[in-house]
């Protein structure tokens, strides 16, 4: 390590302004900070309306999703190894089944290490393919533009791969990230001025462009041959009753063992991140208990109207909690502080607003069970619009003050 520290203190002057590698400074700084801590910081805000560290607030967004990728490996590992007892599949073909016969490893789905490692061979190759592609773009931009590469897009790649189904191509997890931090991000300027979340763009995009591979009964466990819902699926179809008959109860729901997006099943995963998040004072709690308070509000309302035909209408609160990834929206993607709400009024708002648009839409839509990812996106739309109205409405309770 020092030989390296020396090699590129020798090399550092070419980078700077009048040397042959000028253009290229953006790339160094993103090597050098990378690897040590670097001599400044930042010297303005890293979003456009918070003046916190943009290293420490990325960084403990990836610590926060350790409990979520710990039980996103397993239970990965679990629905294939456990689809593959049940089909009772011999000679698979493809380099995961080669890899795990070449090192030994079963398919047993009882095994904690041969779950472990065949969820690792499912999220690996999505989350470096999400890293170079979206990583390839993050640079061209910086050279571009002369500005330095920061750590937001770990968090952006980290989140991204997340909300995907274990099935989805790699091609298909690559067009995603290019479409997020593009037209996502970068075309508003980049870290701290987008208004949309760029994982999430990435996430609806796929999901607009190819719906087949994004929903379904095949996309969940990447095993061919195998289809199995996802609860929230049978939720729509057939309420609590549909899930329960499937073999399915609210623990194993809350603690993550049912098929579904990659880190979007465990639940109590998900509040421990929650729990660092809000200790750190990283995410803000009312956006939080805000999008909480509006889904609970919101589903007591349908459980009161009722429907004959709607099997959703009765489905409890603590029911839309833990399944689909309300969860893992409420506390990774809401939270965002670019694209939410920046006055603390206006949190509470734009988070019961995401938790009404959620019920709302995995209610009321029929075609798409599933309605945070669309709620936090209709959310930063209106962030914007909410806090200026709260701006507005205070200034107007000042003059009457004065």
């Amino acid at each position: 390590m020092a030989r390296l520290r020396r090699f590129l203190d020798r090399i550092e002057p070419q980078f700077h302004k009048g040397g042959p590698y000028e253009k290229y400074f953006a790339l160094y700084e993103m090597v050098d900070t990378f690897i040590y801590a670097p001599a400044d910081v930042t010297r303005g805000s890293p979003h456009v309306r918070d003046a916190i560290d943009l290293k420490r607030v990325m960084s403990y967004v990836v610590v926060a999703t350790f409990p979520v990728l710990l039980l996103m490996l397993w239970n990965t590992g679990y629905q294939a190894n456990n689809a593959i007892s049940e089909l009772g599949m011999t000679n698979m073909e493809g380099w995961r089944y080669a890899l795990m016969d070449l090192l030994g490893v079963t398919y047993n789905p009882n095994s904690l290490f041969a779950n472990m490692f065949h969820g690792l061979l499912y999220f690996l190759p999505m989350y470096v393919t999400t890293l170079v592609a979206g990583g390839i773009f993050e640079v061209i931009f910086a050279a571009v533009r002369n500005h330095e590469v920061n750590e937001g897009f770990l968090v952006s790649s980290m989140l991204y791969t997340l909300t995907l189904p274990p099935s989805t191509p790699l091609w298909m997890v690559a067009l995603g990230i290019i479409f997020g931090v593009v037209l996502g991000k970068e075309v508003f300027g980049g870290t701290g001025k987008n208004f949309l979340n760029p994982a999430l763009t990435g996430r609806a995009f796929l999901y607009f462009a190819y719906p087949a591979a994004m929903s379904g009964d095949a996309v969940w466990t990447a095993i061919d041959g195998y289809t199995g819902a996802t609860p929230l699926a049978l939720a729509a179809s057939g309420g609590v009753e549909a899930i329960k008959t499937a073999g399915y109860t609210w623990q194993q729901t809350f603690f993550g063992f049912m098929p579904g997006s990659l880190g979007e099943t465990s639940t109590i995963a998900i509040l421990i991140g929650a729990a660092f998040l809000m200790y750190t004072r990283v995410a803000n709690f009312r956006i939080i208990f805000g999008v909480f308070l509006g889904m609970v509000f919101t589903s007591l309302l349908f459980n009161l109207i009722g429907s004959d035909t709607n099997p959703m209408f009765s489905l409890p609160w603590y029911w839309h909690l833990s399944i689909g990834g309300l969860a893992f929206g409420m506390v990774f993607m809401a939270t965002d502080p670019v694209s939410a709400s920046m006055t603390d009024k206006g949190r509470w708002i734009y988070g019961g607003l995401i938790g009404f648009m959620a019920v709302l839409i995995r209610v009321v839509n029929p075609a798409f069970p599933e309605g945070i990812m669309l709620a936090i996106l209709f959310g930063n739309i209106f962030a914007p619009l909410i806090d200026y109205f709260v701006v507005q409405a205070n200034v107007k309770r000042r003059l009457k003050r004065s």
